[in-house]
């Protein structure tokens, strides 16, 4: 995967098979301190001790189509590849599980963050039972989006993934992440 925004999607979906009902999404550009953390936290099923020692083994996978899964590998060989850059994850079978990642913002090496906002579009509009809350801070300035307040205030008759709704969302986000990039 060329950017980090592709991976975020990856494990997403994972947490959405994992059956999340509720997905945090926190990205985090400390351009000042030059950091950018990634965090991605859900409700899922969560996993046990055993599994979650070998997650970031390619060739450790729950899939049945296929016998590896590289998408944990590879987020975590970015962000460490990123000098001073660290993986985590954590899990609780029952629970949920967290993973988070940090990168030098400046390293060469540090893929670039990518399209946030249709990342999060495409996940929104693709996962409609799921509630996410996306946060997105830029030094000082946070853009926040919680799926719960926006369903809220559509009612039960509009998806989030109807076409107009689709639309709306995806130029709130691209403005509020304009915003908070100025």
């Amino acid at each position: 995967m060329l950017e980090l925004s592709l991976h975020i999607l990856d494990i997403v979906n994972n947490s959405v098979k994992a059956g999340a009902s509720l997905i945090q999404v926190t990205v985090d550009e400390a351009i000042r301190n030059n950091l950018l953390k990634i965090s991605i936290e859900d409700n899922g099923c969560g996993m046990d001790e055993d599994f979650l020692a070998h997650v970031t083994d390619p060739f450790q996978t729950t899939r049945t189509t296929r016998k590896v899964g590289m998408g944990l590998s590879l987020f975590k060989a970015a962000a460490e590849s990123s000098a001073g850059g660290f993986f985590t994850i954590e899990s609780q079978l029952g629970v949920g599980t967290t993973v988070r990642a940090e990168f030098q913002y400046d390293h060469i090496d540090r893929q670039p963050l990518g399209d946030m906002a249709e990342t999060m579009l495409t996940l929104i509009s693709g996962n409609t039972t799921v509630d996410f809350v996306y946060t997105h801070t830029v030094n000082d300035k946070t853009f926040s989006l919680d799926t719960r307040e926006i369903k809220q205030i559509l009612g039960e008759e509009i998806s989030l993934g109807s076409p107009e709704i689709v639309l709306w969302l995806r130029e709130y986000i691209k403005e509020g992440l304009k915003e908070i990039s100025l």
